[in-house]
């Protein structure tokens, strides 16, 4: 037999997986009670790698990543390991990315098999130390990311797979409620009173932010509303006219996600989000907040749900009410200017006055806003610092066309 031919027989060989030694083994392992070992469980990782970059290397990139599927969801089934797993997981989305794999709802489904196979095994080790924990969830939290950017690169819905923003927007309020992650609640006190960087005394805030960003992205109003549920009302300090604290994390959270939602132009999840909090959460009566948001000498800073409430039906309307948006955000720029990431937020509104009213923002802008929502599939992090610029003066005549046009919407 020509060398020629030995290669190819051998090539046959590999593609079709008979007599690999690398996958014999690997499939013993992940079937062996001792893969519970840590050692076992390296070598079943280095194993699995191996296989990958095989198949990879072959043209086998159906194999490849079946290989990286299986072993990963094995390995946090089986053994438990959450460190070795966590690996195989980079990798598997590394190969998915690499081989061009298509973004389908059978790849979603597997995702959501493993992010729940992976917090299972990260709950059963309660011996686990708290900042080794801490790491695995920013682990996860990364895998996800880049996960949904492949559905975003790969995929047919723009911003990424509902079901994976589904899975991160899980992922970082899990992690906002993690002391692993943000500290204690003394930590955080301790680190408030010092010099500590703003980002790491604000990460909770910050995952948040993220997390209702992605329930907007995948449509799931509901969840944000239950979210929202578990967060307590605006303070005496949080609602005084020109506070210089963050509003309530409640309020925040609701603009954000109504700004979310408009830019993409989700005025359905829009209405259904503010409808419901008005109904299950707003405990002060539309008229009443009317009535001081009018009324500018009773002390009390405007409110986030009517400022949305107004937001969303001038965005109903046309072209023609250009001039009561820009008033109204121009408005409620100071307090747009006290919520985290205030620079993000201004690349909302931005985005919103273009895509409602053709307003086009300065070139400067531009570029950031393009990138901001380039962000929402993915491709980075979502925040950023920044400022809102001042409160412009009230306008009586605006503030009841804003009010006509709310009304004219309804609730």
């Amino acid at each position: 037999m020509s060398a020629a031919a030995a290669r190819r027989r051998k090539q046959r060989a590999a593609k079709s997986g008979d007599s690999d030694p690398v996958q014999v083994r690997l499939d013993a392992l992940l079937k062996d009670p001792s893969l519970t070992e840590e050692a076992v469980a390296y070598e079943a990782l280095q194993l699995a790698q191996s296989s990958v970059r095989r198949n990879v290397k072959i043209g086998n990139f159906t194999q490849a990543t079946e290989v990286a599927y299986s072993s990963s969801l094995t390995l946090l089934t089986k053994s438990g390991r959450v460190s070795v797993s966590s690996q195989l997981l980079m990798g598997l989305v590394q190969v998915l990315t690499e081989t061009h794999t298509a973004c389908t709802q059978k790849w979603v489904d597997r995702f959501t098999e493993l992010d729940a196979a992976y917090r299972a095994a990260l709950e059963a080790d309660t011996n686990m130390d708290s900042a080794e924990r801490g790491r695995l969830q920013r682990l996860h939290q990364q895998f996800l990311i880049k996960g949904l950017k492949w559905s975003n690169d790969l995929g047919d819905l723009r911003h990424g797979s509902l079901g994976m923003h589904s899975l991160l927007a899980d992922q970082c309020w899990n992690m906002s409620c993690d002391e692993a992650v943000i500290g204690t609640e003394a930590e955080r006190q301790d680190a408030a009173a010092s010099d500590q960087d703003e980002e790491e005394e604000n990460l909770e805030i910050e995952l948040r932010y993220d997390a209702v960003t992605h329930y907007a992205l995948a449509e799931k109003s509901s969840t944000i509303i239950e979210k929202l549920k578990t967060l307590g009302a605006p303070t005496d300090e949080e609602m005084k006219m020109g506070h210089e604290c963050p509003p309530a994390q409640r309020d925040a959270l609701l603009t954000r996600a109504v700004l979310v939602l408009l830019a993409i132009e989700n005025l359905r999840d829009a209405t259904k989000l503010i409808s419901s909090f008005w109904k299950d959460i707003e405990t002060r009566s539309p008229d009443v907040l009317k009535k001081s948001y009018l009324d500018k000498t009773d002390g009390k800073a405007p409110s986030h749900v009517m400022f949305v409430s107004m937001l969303l039906r001038i965005c109903e309307k046309d072209v023609k009410t250009a001039p009561l948006f820009t008033w109204l955000v121009r408005n409620f720029g100071v307090e747009l200017g006290t919520m985290h990431q205030s620079s993000i937020i201004k690349t909302y509104t931005t985005k919103i006055g273009r895509v409602y009213f053709d307003i086009q923002p300065p070139p400067s802008m531009m570029g950031m806003m393009e990138q901001m929502m380039g962000m929402m599939g993915g491709g980075g992090g979502m925040g950023g610092p920044g400022g809102m610029g001042g409160m412009g003066g009230m306008n009586p005549a605006m503030m009841q066309a804003a009010m006509q046009a709310m009304q004219g919407g309804g609730m």
